[in-house]
């Protein structure tokens, strides 16, 4: 495949992405009204789990190298535990508009992560279009009267940068693994530690809860919880961790939208502007250059409109 190409499917694998998740929080939303938070945050961790075995064992996938097995530690802790739970916590008093204001600060979390974590050093350029795009969002949210935090908030800003941290070393860490492996990889290695705290939660009236509650934990425990990530790592792989995180600023538009198609949750012409402004920022920094380490040297990785470095997998 030709770099500029890898690019652009990469930059198409992360909207696939994105879109997915847009759908998280109302699915978390509908979901923990019926199952409590425990089951809902980790409960799609363990059933997810059953899939995953299957195409592992099936596939017949060597396990992790020690290195890699690190590296899944960090990606599980946010993936399949910090995340999943936290968020659960944080639906159970926010409406969905309020949580996908803080996600919309998930960028800046992988970004300042991919230095770090992916040896990746975003331009000045990609900085200012990402503070844009942040003060956008900020703006937004005391609009909205939504200034005054509670622990809900706090659990989900915690959320987003233990998120952050995983996109980035799941991004650095599919180049070698593969996309679908380190997430799949990431679930059996959470799932055992899950079995008991749901298994302690679970009620036999959950049983009876009504389909929409059924459909989003299932939602839930296939896209969010894996094919998502699926489509998400491998974007981040082909594209650059930090470019590609620059999609994530239209996930908490899209999950207002879709709070407001299946939650009824209200759609403003405020909520329009800011996207635009917020959707603008993404396109700047799309185009920013990126500088990428690699072994003693040190490359620039062009906009789209150029050519991408990244190696295929």
């Amino acid at each position: 495949m030709q770099k500029e190409s890898k690019e652009k499917v990469g930059l198409l694998l992360g909207a696939i992405g994105v879109i997915c998740f847009s759908l998280t929080l109302p699915a978390t939303r509908v979901a923990v009204e019926y199952f409590g938070a425990t089951i809902v945050g980790l409960g799609r961790t363990v059933a997810a789990s059953i899939l995953v075995g299957i195409i592992l064992f099936i596939r017949k996938e060597a396990l992790p190298s020690r290195k890699q097995f690190k590296s899944l530690l960090i990606i599980a802790f946010g993936t399949v535990l910090g995340f999943p739970l936290l968020t659960s916590f944080s639906m159970e008093s926010l409406p969905v508009s309020h949580g996908a204001v803080e996600v919309a600060l998930l960028p800046l979390s992988t970004a300042g992560f991919s230095i770090i974590r992916g040896g990746e050093r975003p331009s000045l350029k990609f900085w200012l279009s990402s503070i844009i795009g942040s003060l956008a969002v900020i703006v937004y949210a005391i609009h909205l009267g939504l200034g005054s935090f509670q622990l809900a908030d706090f659990a989900l800003i915690a959320a987003i940068i233990i998120l952050g941290l995983s996109y980035a070393e799941g991004g650095k860490l599919a180049k070698e693994l593969g996309s679908w492996q380190v997430i799949a990889w990431s679930i059996m290695i959470g799932a055992p530690f899950f079995v008991l705290p749901v298994i302690f939660q679970f009620s036999p009236s959950m049983l009876h809860a009504p389909i929409e509650a059924w459909g989003g934990f299932l939602y839930l425990t296939i896209v969010s919880q894996f094919l998502a990530y699926v489509a998400w790592y491998k974007g981040m792989a082909l594209g650059g961790i930090a470019r590609v995180s620059q999609i994530q600023y239209l996930q908490p538009f899209l999950m207002i939208m879709f709070a407001g198609l299946f939650l009824g949750e209200s759609i403003t012409l405020f909520t329009m502007i800011t996207a635009l402004i917020v959707v603008f920022s993404v396109m700047i920094g799309k185009n920013a250059p990126v500088l990428k380490k690699e072994g003693s040297a040190t490359e620039i990785l062009p906009s789209s409109k150029n050519q991408s470095d990244n190696q295929p997998l």
